[in-house]
């Protein structure tokens, strides 16, 4: 089960939300293991049944008001039925006002208390997307990925089989490197795939022969990014005269990665074969596949098209007996 802990939450969604500790500094070890946040209205006024207790806790201006309408001691109830539950963490939002019992209750059950002056919409929707890269499924692929048109590509295929080679030829041609060697993958929503470097190889190419080049230093900031979608995998094979390669495009092969298909073009690869203007090409074919246009199936409705004509031409002149 993935994890992270308030700590971890904290430093690095300190500036970005404006959290302020306010309680509960022992409990900064409490781990969040949810990506959904919890509003515990109904909690507080008693009903607990279903209370999602192990989420992040978010208190906005309907509760704050809730509680200030209570008496001391009714609001000491309603704080203690809360917190004996295992919290991570509470975020106070609106920069709305502190009850004395919650700083008491929350530091003596070490419940971190967090107040930002964001609105309860803002801070849902950047503590949502947070969570949800945090969260998110993920996966590093011993691959290489280039933005060639705008369109993901992510190479593949065996070590040493030329994987650096096509990417700085591309880059040579223009186009932008994401990632060599090590893509990190990681899936946002439900088909989405992300792919990026890490922070070590980030902008470098290691070309056999002749070592690791800084790609954004010798080809200027254009031609590297940071992240790229995934949106077409090339993998790159040695040729096999009995392979069962393509050669319509009829039928479409897929990738699956982290449970989400994507297009897959198996290249066999020789030597003289501009393996290149190939990838563009498929760039460039993918990028009309997305506005609607498939070449080979257009191709193959006018085949039938003409052989339909052809036949009924031919039976024409048949029972032509004039």
């Amino acid at each position: 089960m993935e994890k992270i802990t308030v700590r971890t939450f904290l430093e690095e969604c300190r500036r970005d939300l404006k959290l302020e500790l306010l309680a509960g500094e022992k409990g900064l070890d409490n781990e969040i293991t949810q990506v959904e946040i919890h509003r515990p209205g109904l909690a507080l006024s008693g009903f607990v049944d279903i209370f999602s207790y192990e989420r992040i806790q978010v208190l906005g201006n309907t509760e704050v008001a809730y509680l200030d309408s209570l008496s001391e001691r009714e609001r000491t109830v309603a704080l203690n039925r809360l917190v004996e539950f295992e919290i991570p963490c509470i975020v106070i939002t609106n920069k709305n006002k502190i009850f004395a019992e919650l700083i008491r209750l929350c530091d003596d059950r070490a419940i971190p208390v967090f107040r930002t002056p964001l609105t309860t919409t803002q801070l849902v929707h950047a503590l949502g997307n947070y969570l949800s890269e945090k969260f998110a499924p993920r996966i590093a692929m011993h691959a290489t990925l280039v933005d060639v048109y705008g369109i993901g590509v992510l190479i593949t295929g065996r070590s040493g089989i030329g994987k650096s080679e096509v990417a700085l030829d591309l880059v040579e041609r223009g186009h932008r490197l994401v990632a060599d060697d090590v893509v990190n993958i990681i899936r946002k929503g439900d088909d989405v795939l992300i792919g990026m470097s890490n922070e070590l190889l980030q902008h470098h190419i290691e070309i056999r022969g002749l070592g690791i080049i800084d790609v954004r230093s010798i080809f200027g900031i254009r031609a590297v990014r940071k992240q790229k979608r995934v949106e077409v995998e090339v993998h790159l094979e040695d040729w096999d005269e009995e392979g069962n390669y393509e050669r319509v495009g009829l039928d479409d092969n897929y990738a699956d990665i982290l449970g989400v298909k994507i297009p897959q073009v198996r290249l066999p690869i020789f030597p003289g074969k501009n393996i290149t203007v190939i990838i563009e090409t498929i760039a460039l074919n993918t990028l009309l596949k997305i506005y609607g246009v498939d070449t080979a199936k257009e191709f193959n409705k006018r085949l039938l098209k003409r052989i339909s004509y052809q036949k009924k031409l031919k039976e024409y002149l048949e029972h032509d007996t004039e």
